[in-house]
């Protein structure tokens, strides 16, 4: 049997990225985020009409690297716990080194930047902008012994960066436009923010059998049963949030149905989890957690944008 540490390194980057940032998944989600942001800031102003395709290319590519380069990153930012605990990961088993990560960085920061410049110049302040935080939040804010024994702290600070590319994917619309963000955008990044809290704790509500000495989950700090009413507090908080945008950028009843609806169904499996906290409960919970943020997004500009477009 071939050893995986003797495949080229395309084939070892292919095995990276399903185990650690699955393109299938992930971009599908990626693409309807910064579609939807733009969708969304255009539908608040009143208009009907979508940006040019060129900014649109940009932006996905964009907003792709961005969260490659967060993955990217935080594996050398969690080398050392990973190494410890998390033996089985790519970079602990010798699928792939940190040095071929950094390669991979560097091309995936540039990229975005030649494709900027080059399209859209005036739009590399926002770029410049969601790298610098991700500088500070890679180096932990320099208060890393602090942000790990503060865990509320560490998710809160780093979830902004969801936030900052939304302003960035947003900025395709307004800033290109040369008019002030619409209020309602404030909601957006408030949903971002807050998807990105689900995503985190949704995917980190664990069976017992499952739980690693050295690994944060939320069932390991606070149990099943106040995992899952955090999990939920977070969904329900993000669901009113939405509303909100929801009625800044005067989407349809079939909106606040389809939040109420998704919002439900998560209630029916948390609470199975809760009594059951076994590893099958656990995973629709991960699941649940990226079905809600793809249908939230959707929600708020993407099949909204879409319905414009086809009525052109």
């Amino acid at each position: 049997m071939i050893n995986e540490r003797n495949h080229p390194f395309w084939r070892r980057f292919f095995i990276y990225q399903k185990e650690r940032f699955p393109f299938l998944a992930h971009g599908p989600l990626i693409l309807m985020f910064t579609f939807s942001a733009i969708s969304y800031s255009r539908i608040s102003r009143g208009q009907s009409d979508f940006i040019d395709l060129d900014d649109f290319i940009v932006g996905f590519i964009t907003t792709l690297s961005l969260f490659l380069l967060v993955r990217i990153l935080d594996e050398h930012k969690d080398k050392e716990t990973d190494s410890k605990f998390r033996k089985e990961l790519p970079v602990p088993r010798g699928l792939i080194s940190l040095k071929e990560l950094r390669n991979v960085g560097f091309i995936v920061f540039s990229i975005p930047i030649v494709c900027i410049l080059f399209v859209h110049p005036t739009m590399f302040v926002f770029y410049f902008i969601v790298i610098a935080y991700l500088f500070f939040m890679t180096v932990e804010f320099f208060a890393h012994d602090w942000l790990n024994a503060n865990m509320w702290a560490y998710v809160g600070s780093h979830m902004i960066i969801i936030p900052l590319v939304d302003i960035y994917a947003s900025g395709l619309d307004w800033y290109l436009d040369g008019v002030k963000p619409h209020l309602g955008l404030l909601f957006f990044f408030g949903v971002s923010y807050f998807n990105g809290v689900v995503l985190e704790v949704g995917r980190k509500l664990k069976a017992p059998e499952l739980e690693k000495e050295g690994v944060v989950t939320y069932s390991g700090i606070l149990g099943p049963k106040k995992g899952s009413w955090l999990w939920l507090g977070m969904l329900t908080l993000t669901a009113i949030i939405a509303a909100s945008a929801c009625y800044y950028a005067e989407l349809s009843m079939l909106s606040y149905f389809i939040l109420a609806s998704v919002l439900l169904v998560c209630f029916i499996f948390a609470f199975r989890y809760m009594r059951i906290p076994n590893q099958q409960n656990s995973k629709s919970l991960e699941i649940l957690s990226g079905i809600w943020t793809l249908l939230m997004y959707g929600t708020l500009g993407g099949i909204p944008g879409l319905l414009n477009i086809v009525s052109l």
